[in-house]
């Protein structure tokens, strides 16, 4: 660890200069050789560089996102090119370029604040040694190795010896505690933000190998953190913790107001963001615009929370524009499942009750204008005896003739059938 952050001296000094001036602000409150002073020092710096950092968390949003919508077309060349991993890097090389992503953006933060952390443990670690280092000179070095958390200095380790630890003017057992119970805080703040992450803000219409390694480092980072955190001094858990409190906060605050599309989190988002929108009855700001305009513009590609969405609002008599306003709408739309508008008419049409052939026949008549009761059957000519095609077989045994209006027969003498037909 000391050969890492030698390799990382270069920013030493501006890490030892932006402590200092902290310092002297807190010092000047809480006293300069207090454990407040110092620790809060360290605490404003994580905080500085966090500030420094979120245009990179930004985009680490956007290349997750990013990585996940590209999870099926990398399945898809994987399997297509199993056995040719040159061909198969050339063609990811190329999805990632189409697609304006890369997979190290998601470490950025992470990658940009390393050389941070390995230049303040250089400090404490300095400081632990009693030698200057950066711009904390003789004075300073005097005042921070007097400085205690909760009784352990800030240069102390957990695997510090006894006399070592005795050297700072502290207790073994005093030190234990502490960086015990900071390394525990440590790694369950480090698994609370993988786990909100994949448990509320993970698509779960996909399933991804991506889904699985990210559940594996779930349980593999805090192991990670633990194990390391043995080695690293007070100030720098102090530095580690607090960084890991800020990305959880961080990552709530997104979840919340920006969850990934087809997640946990933006079911629960679009039904707080439907509460609004139906009480108000318009979308009052450009941000919620934008949300509406987006929806809307998917078209049949929105999934189950936004269809769900949108029927919410047709339902409550609003309908959403193409540029993003909500406007009251007389008809009540619902979306089907295909993504189309259909009226809720159309979508609930009522089948007609199927009828009996007398009450088919007795419409037919009533339509024709008479009466089924003043119809009576045609009685063939000459006679009360029917034609001799009737006792043929063509005529129904023990059935009554119909009458012209009831068999559509036509007018006039009927054409004999030919012999060959018979």
């Amino acid at each position: 660890m000391d050969t890492i952050a030698s390799l990382f001296s270069f920013i030493t000094t501006p890490v030892s200069w932006v402590i200092v001036q902290f310092h002297s602000v807190y010092g000047a409150i809480f006293g300069p050789d207090t454990g407040w002073a110092w620790g809060l020092s360290i605490v404003s710096l994580v905080i500085l560089i966090r500030i420094c950092l979120i245009p990179l968390f930004v985009k680490q949003i956007k290349a997750t996102r990013a990585m996940q919508t590209l999870q099926p077309e990398m399945k898809k060349i994987q399997e297509r090119y199993k056995n040719d991993k040159q061909r198969q890097s050339e063609e990811m090389m190329k999805l990632y370029k189409d697609a304006g992503t890369n997979p190290l953006s998601s470490c950025l933060p992470i990658l940009a604040q390393s050389p941070f952390f390995f230049a303040l443990y250089h400090v404490l670690n300095s400081i632990a040694s009693n030698d200057t280092v950066g711009v904390i000179n003789e004075r300073l070095l005097e005042s921070a190795q007097k400085a205690h958390i909760f009784g352990a200095p800030l240069a102390a380790k957990f695997t510090d010896n006894s006399d070592k630890v005795e050297a700072l003017n502290a207790s073994l057992t005093d030190v234990r505690i502490v960086t015990a119970l900071m390394i525990v805080l440590m790694s369950l703040s480090q698994f609370y933000t993988q786990r909100q992450l994949m448990t509320k803000n993970v698509d779960t219409t996909v399933k991804t190998p991506f889904m699985q390694q990210q559940k594996m480092l779930m349980y593999v980072f805090p192991i990670i953190f633990a194990v390391f955190g043995i080695n690293f001094p007070v100030g720098v858990l102090v530095y580690w913790l607090t960084t890991n409190v800020w990305t959880m906060g961080q990552q709530m605050y997104v979840i919340h107001n920006n969850p990934t599309p087809g997640s946990k989190a933006q079911a629960a988002y679009l039904e707080r963001f439907s509460k609004h929108v139906t009480r108000h009855g318009k979308t009052r700001n450009r941000r919620e615009r934008a949300i509406v305009k987006a929806i809307v513009a998917k078209g049949r590609d929105r999934n189950e929370y936004e269809r769900k969405f949108i029927n919410g609002l047709n339902k409550a008599g609003l309908a959403a524009q193409a540029d993003g306003a909500v406007i009251k709408s007389d008809a009540v739309v619902v979306q089907a499942e295909d993504g189309s508008p259909t009226t809720a008419q159309g979508a609930k049409r009522q089948q007609p009750k199927r009828q009996s052939k007398s009450q088919r026949q007795g419409g037919a008549v009533k339509a024709a204008g008479e009466s089924p009761s003043l119809i009576k059957a045609e009685e063939p000519e000459g006679g009360g005896k029917p034609a001799a095609a009737a006792k043929k077989g063509n005529a129904k045994p023990g059935g009554s003739t119909r009458s012209k209006a009831q068999s559509g027969q036509r007018k006039g003498p009927q054409r004999p059938k030919s012999p060959s037909k018979k």
